[in-house]
């Protein structure tokens, strides 16, 4: 599964990566400096699991780098690549030790989940959904700490899980999946997820990156096709983010697991701040569309 797995990647990154050259060549676009930093930053904070999508996010809303509208295609398609080397090489590295049918069916249902998610994301509201991760993340983020304080039962060196465990952490990768759509990212919640069933935090890598670049593939081809988005963004936070991602893995795979587990419980708190915050402000910017439509009806 493994193979099969690897080869999918391998495929997906021939057809984009093609695609976005073509794209760049022809539309002459020379990668912004701006760009090329932000995507060395974010990458190499989301090969620790971090993620990039709030950060890239709030950086482009600061500064005006692209309408609004045009925030998640152009990050999408800029970040895609380096989650697709970020997946290659924690397969390499890490997935031979992980359980097959656990990677395979996590990165597949993270897919999945992603295709089915896309549509639901004009009917749902973002921050009810952002808010329900937020302190599904904080919970979890607590029991990190009880677990490092020694209040509850040790675990965490797992390379695979029990078959009941398997199914659920496979229908959850498909619900994060789905979330990714609203922006949530699949990075944290997986890690919370898998570390607190048993697995080392290690192997938890592979199962993240791969899902995420197989469902990231399929849309970034569409959005580089849109007018209006500036290729020079996306080469330049695909040609910042590849080499950071490069340096980041290598410190991952040797890092300490306790460490890592600290790290974790900080990606994990980090994340549910960075949702709630996103949620609160999507419900007020609800609240006030409403009381406008209240007072153009009167």
């Amino acid at each position: 599964m493994l193979i099969a797995l690897l080869i999918l990647l391998g495929i997906a990154i021939l057809t984009y990566g093609f695609a976005l050259a073509r794209a760049t060549i022809a539309a002459r676009a020379a990668p912004k400096l701006e760009a090329l930093l932000l995507g060395m930053v974010v990458n190499f904070l989301d090969t620790f699991g971090i993620g990039s999508f709030a950060q890239t996010t709030a950086w482009m809303k600061f500064r005006k780098m692209v309408p609004d509208r045009l925030i998640p295609p152009t990050m999408i398609a800029g970040l895609t690549p380096p989650a697709m080397v970020e997946s290659i090489i924690f397969l390499i590295l890490l997935g031979v030790r992980v359980d097959p049918v656990l990677l395979f069916g996590g990165a597949m249902a993270t897919f999945a989940g992603g295709i089915v998610g896309a549509p639901l994301v004009v009917r749902a509201r973002a921050w009810i959904v952002q808010m329900t991760v937020a302190i599904g993340l904080t919970i979890a983020g607590i029991v990190f700490i009880l677990s490092i304080l020694g209040k509850l039962p040790p675990g965490g060196t797992a390379s695979g899980l029990p078959i009941g465990l398997t199914v659920i952490a496979i229908a959850a990768s498909f619900i994060f999946g789905l979330l990714a759509n609203f922006g949530v990212g699949n990075y944290a919640p997986t890690l919370a997820m898998l570390s607190l069933m048993g697995m080392d935090p290690h192997y938890c890598f592979p199962i993240m990156a791969s899902g995420a670049s197989l469902m990231g593939a399929g849309s970034s081809i569409r959005f580089i096709r849109v007018p209006e988005i500036d290729l020079r963004i996306v080469i330049g936070l695909t040609l910042g983010g590849i080499p950071a991602v490069l340096v980041a893995a290598l410190i991952v795979k040797k890092m300490d697991v306790d460490m890592l587990r600290y790290v974790i419980t900080l990606v994990v708190f980090y994340t549910a701040v960075v949702m709630a915050r996103a949620a609160l402000k999507g419900y007020r910017e609800e609240r006030g569309e409403r009381a406008a439509a209240l007072v153009g009806a009167s």
